[in-house]
């Protein structure tokens, strides 16, 4: 019994070893046999370009093995430079897509799936977003669903899943047939389901029921993107599988 109990504590350490040590921005065996694809390389910007524009955004760099989103020439922190992007190589419907982020001091930004571009529209206009934020100190941390890993202004997700600023938490967002998840450091904290009653309701209680790109439908298929809110924010480690 002593023998199978060593024999399990080591199986299980290797495991933990193996995540541990794994590089950022890689994808491991496993993953790989699961269907894991990577939507950032960790070395440039490959497949990305500015929402609504065919080049990638200036304010974005290669940051900590992470794509790093900063303020604006000329803007002060909160003031967006026009940096929203998409993942433009490829549009997504059913996926579990992971991402890790990390917010600076005061730090807002977002994460969209299903997104449809809008002529002269922000990224916003016509998809979900799941809240990246410093809870502690954003100016935006008043409202519950505005916190990170809430669907903005919808739901909240329960705060003591985040960790603060300046540590890494992971997000993943599961959309199959319409339900979807957010999943928080390893803990779920928001579900929903896209185009029935309930998600109009959601949406007519929202900042979004004035929204044409919401009130007609979100789309059943998009890209993935990110925010820029004039803050500097990190991303990693994003990699998506298709469902």
């Amino acid at each position: 019994m002593k023998r199978i109990i060593i024999l399990s504590c080591l199986v299980a350490f290797a495991t933990i070893f193996s995540a541990c040590s794994q590089k950022n921005n890689t994808l491991s065996s496993k993953e790989k046999k699961d269907g894991w694809e990577l939507l950032f390389n960790g070395k440039d910007f490959k497949g990305w370009r500015q929402c609504n524009g065919t080049a990638m955004a200036v304010n974005w760099t290669i940051d900590e093995d992470a794509m790093k989103v900063f303020t604006g020439e000329g803007k002060k922190p909160g003031q967006g430079s026009n940096g929203d992007i998409l993942f433009s190589d490829k549009k997504f419907s059913n996926f579990e897509l992971s991402i890790d982020w990390k917010a600076s001091k005061m730090a807002n930004s977002g994460i969209f799936f299903n997104v449809r571009e809008v002529p002269g529209q922000p990224i916003y206009y016509a998809s979900p977003e799941i809240q990246v934020l410093d809870n502690a100190d954003a100016t935006d941390n008043k409202i519950a669903s505005h916190l990170a890993g809430s669907l903005y202004d919808m739901i909240a997700a329960d705060p003591k899943t985040v960790h603060p600023a300046g540590e890494w938490n992971t997000i993943v967002i599961t959309l199959k047939d319409g339900k979807v998840t957010h999943t928080q450091n390893g803990i779920k904290v928001v579900e929903y389901e896209l185009w029935t009653p309930a998600w109009d309701a959601l949406v007519a209680a929202s900042k979004f029921k004035e929204f044409p790109g919401f009130t007609e439908g979100i789309s059943k298929e998009g890209f993935i993107g990110l925010q820029d809110h004039g803050y500097p924010v990190w991303f990693r480690n994003i990699k998506i599988r298709e469902l």
